[in-house]
């Protein structure tokens, strides 16, 4: 399978628990794909929401990859998450109807969109999409959960693998390989979702490639000894 563009197929989508969610009958199949909103492809640098905007979509990466950030008080961007084909992105707009941060693709993508009030007014008749939409969003709470305990305890180099880690099983459960990555995001938006400065950031990538526990071209990284980056974040 070819890593350079990463591209999942509806069967293997995790927006395929939304669409077609197991256990429905055609009539049911039908009025969820009637629901499902059409698909845009969102070219490098640009914004699918902004923070502040009025919250409409759900969105299903289809292909591509995309980071979430928000504007700090000294007007430095602070990415608070990275999203890749297969995964649901626009959540944080749930809470108060607004997008409460930007997303912004890294690369050429496409995604299908959602609307949000047409998923609540279906699941209260469909119960099996209902428990799929609590599942979604049970996952992305463990998620945030995950990610404040990195920034919380860990030092730069369990960050660091906690984050190479994470992006590799991602990516391996839709179907790439475990320990070839290419990474989207530059090191310094690696840097700020991690709370760490951009020379941290290349200084321990040194240190792994010194190692023998990754091996480094630009943003091709082939990751060496697993079992190394596992003993960094939970050292025996």
């Amino acid at each position: 399978m070819n890593h350079e563009t990463i591209k999942i197929a509806c069967a293997n989508c995790n927006m395929r628990e939304l669409c077609m969610p197991i256990g429905l009958n055609q009539e049911e199949l039908h009025r969820i794909d009637v629901m499902i909103g059409s698909r845009r492809k969102v070219k490098r640098g640009e914004t699918l929401f902004h923070n502040g905007e009025t919250f409409t979509n759900l969105y299903a990466i289809r292909t591509g990859f995309f980071k979430t950030c928000i504007t700090s008080e000294d007007g430095r961007d602070q990415v608070t998450g990275f999203q890749m084909a297969g995964e649901i992105i626009g959540m944080d707009g749930i809470v108060n109807d607004h997008h409460s941060c930007d997303a912004i693709a890294l690369e050429d993508a496409e995604i299908c969109a959602m609307p949000f009030a047409d998923i609540e007014s279906l699941s209260r008749e469909v119960n099996a999409l209902q428990r799929h939409v609590h599942k979604i969003m049970s996952r992305e709470i463990v998620r945030e959960h995950g990610v404040m305990l990195l920034l919380g305890s860990m030092r730069a180099e369990e960050r660091l693998a906690a984050f190479l880690l994470n992006l590799a099983q991602r990516l391996h459960s839709r179907g790439f390989s475990p320990s070839e990555l290419v990474l989207r995001m530059t090191r310094e938006e690696i840097g700020s979702y991690l709370g760490l400065k951009l020379e941290t950031i290349s200084r321990t990538f040194s240190k792994f490639v010194d190692e023998g526990i990754v091996a480094v071209k630009q943003r091709h990284v082939h990751i060496l000894n697993t079992q190394a980056l596992q003993d960094i974040v939970n050292p025996k």
